[in-house]
């Protein structure tokens, strides 16, 4: 594990979060240096402190997404309301993920914090946002999904509505959090003023569905499921291969001419219906087709060695067994880390995507035990007896 400082360090961000958004954005924070301590329910801790799958009892869910973070728990109602306005003022982030209007309930809200600490960035993450008519529903991510309309356009003609492999709507709204979070740190820094940065799940998945919506608003045309496609520019597809399938992403003339030469007919970058970028998308079926008449006879890997070989973007499917074994990303990009837990013992966790020259991101200590730097962070920090920490963990204060 990594022992550099990061390039946030200085900072205390107190991350209420649970679950995955929240946790996700504080991860990256913590990832870049910034000193998190992560706050959780005395006794029961994060939700995914009991998500498979499970290394010694330990949640390899929760240990991804809370390394390099400190483990306090607290309560916030009654005395430890009084605890976590002491700890805001010595904060410069605070991170939640409550439905909108429950910090509010508990006198914790950003209008209330800032009151203690005008310097505050507040950052609350949520279904809907804290405005609008849908701003009290509850979230997941597979709610983010469904009404941003990712679900819609994911899957195969014909097919049903596709959650995708992953909590993309989770990891997007957590991405937004970081970024927003550190563009009101910058203003910070520059005014002395805090701010609330006001994240949505749905929002989020918005966002990333760029030209999809942008085909309605322009066109009036409703996307559908077109599978691996894309509806800006072909071929950038998947294709049928002797051995399985493989990506081949042509995405504007140059490529396909150099596609055309690969697979020995280069007189297909004169044919009328494939001849600007526009007609390949019209015409993708009969192109598809065409491409796959010459991959079908071809392994996944002699495909992607010629199609690199003359400079066009070609990739195989990886698994997940691939994935973690590939020697670019798994060891010259670091994206899989090896970590001593104390509980699980040695594991691997997903590394930092962020690459950082002269401030390195890294691994630098486990996911905290619950409550692990109670004593730290309230006798330490506060100034707390050790009396006084044994009388708020029997009042289930800690």
């Amino acid at each position: 594990m990594e022992h550099q400082q990061g390039a946030l360090a200085g900072l205390r961000v107190l991350d209420l979060t649970r679950v995955l958004a929240g946790p996700f954005c504080t991860m990256m924070l913590a990832d870049m240096g910034a000193e998190v301590i992560k706050i959780e329910r005395p006794g029961a801790g994060d939700d995914t402190r009991q998500f498979a799958p499970f290394k010694n009892g330990e949640s390899a869910y929760y240990m991804n997404l809370n390394r390099n973070k400190k483990g306090v728990t607290l309560n916030l109602k009654g005395r430890g309301k009084a605890l976590f306005l002491e700890l805001v003022k010595t904060a410069d982030i605070v991170v939640e993920n409550y439905r909108p209007g429950t910090m509010e309930k508990l006198g914790l809200g950003y209008e209330d914090l800032k009151k203690v600490n005008p310097r505050i960035v507040y950052c609350a993450i949520s279904g809907f946002g804290h405005t609008g008519p849908y701003s009290q529903r509850p979230g997941y991510d597979i709610i983010g999904q469904a009404m941003g309309g990712l679900m819609s356009t994911t899957g195969w003609p014909g097919g049903e509505p596709t959650r995708s492999g992953t909590a993309m709507s989770d990891v997007l709204a957590g991405l937004s959090a970081a970024i927003g979070t550190l563009a009101a740190l910058r203003h910070r820094d520059q005014t002395g003023e805090g701010q609330k940065v006001d994240i949505a799940l749905v929002d989020s998945v918005v966002a990333s569905l760029e030209i999809i919506t942008q085909i309605y608003l322009t066109e009036g045309r409703i996307p559908e499921r077109i599978g691996n496609r894309y509806e800006s520019c072909y071929p950038y597809d998947t294709f049928k291969a002797r051995d399985g399938d493989v990506v081949i992403a042509a995405a504007n003339d140059k490529l396909w001419s150099l596609v055309a030469q690969v697979m020995g007919q280069p007189e297909l970058t004169d044919c009328e219906v494939f001849k600007t970028n526009p007609l390949r998308v019209k015409n993708h079926a009969s192109l598809k087709a065409v491409v796959e008449a010459w991959s079908r006879q071809h392994t996944v890997s002699d495909i992607v060695d010629r199609m690199l070989g003359a400079g066009v973007p070609s990739a195989p499917i990886n698994n997940i067994d691939q994935l973690v074994a590939d020697p670019h990303i798994a060891d010259a990009r670091e994206m899989f880390v090896e970590v001593e837990h104390p509980k699980a013992g040695t594991l691997k966790l997903t590394g930092s995507h962020i690459k950082l020259t002269g401030t390195p991101t890294g691994i630098r200590t486990p996911s905290p035990l619950l409550g692990q730097h109670n004593r730290e962070v309230y006798g330490d920090g506060l100034g707390l007896s050790e009396a006084e920490l044994e009388q708020l963990q029997a009042e289930g204060i800690l």
